[in-house]
């Protein structure tokens, strides 16, 4: 058995998604648990095309039994009118096998995204997102407002989960935000796992 880990799931085209993976990471680290970092491949417009096993760059991608050992998980895609990105979405819909066996029932779940504006969709991609974690048994954990930087935020934050407005760096309330994510994703499944 491995120990515990919460996996933090993310697809990121242009590296935005992938800053808030870290930042959450960081948090999970901070309350008390492993950070895996997995990604999935993007989707090919060309049917007979295939990805390699490991991409040639950056975090390795997901594998089923990531999924299905993880205490715990936090989903983020960029925004794709206002729903999630396909490759994301690709990868889910083969995790037929997981629901079947009941594998991610009440483990924690958290989602978060990145948009390009400011109303480009955040909530909504943060809410489809959700659906299908909830469609496996997931037990869903936002950002509560006694999180300080969700009353100051001037860019990126949800209580649905963290978020950004796309720009080079993300905001300290961002930042804030993310860590805060993933600490308590990773307190609740150690609560979990001793109960």
């Amino acid at each position: 058995m491995t120990s515990p880990y919460i996996l933090v799931l993310y697809y990121s085209r242009n590296g935005h998604v992938k800053k808030l993976a870290e930042e959450i990471a960081q948090g999970v680290e901070a309350g008390g648990m492993e950070a895996r970092l997995r990604t999935v491949p993007a989707v090919s417009t060309v049917c007979q095309a295939t990805e390699e096993d490991i991409p040639a760059s950056g975090d390795i991608y997901c594998s089923e039994e990531d999924l299905a050992e993880c205490s715990g998980l936090l989903m983020g895609s960029p925004t794709r009118f206002g729903n999630m990105a396909a490759p994301l979405k690709y990868f889910l819909d083969g995790t037929a096998g997981l629901w079947m066996n009941g594998n991610l029932i009440d483990k924690p779940a958290g989602v978060f995204t990145s948009t390009s504006s400011m109303h480009g969709g955040q909530e909504s991609t943060l809410l489809s997102m959700m659906i299908p974690l909830l469609h496996q048994g997931m037990l869903i954990g936002g950002i509560p407002y006694s999180e300080q930087s969700l009353h100051s935020t001037t860019s990126g934050g949800t209580p649905y989960g963290a978020s950004h407005i796309q720009s080079d760096e993300l905001s300290t309330d961002e930042k804030n935000l993310c860590r805060a994510q993933g600490k308590r994703i990773a307190q609740l499944a150690s609560q979990l796992i001793k109960s």
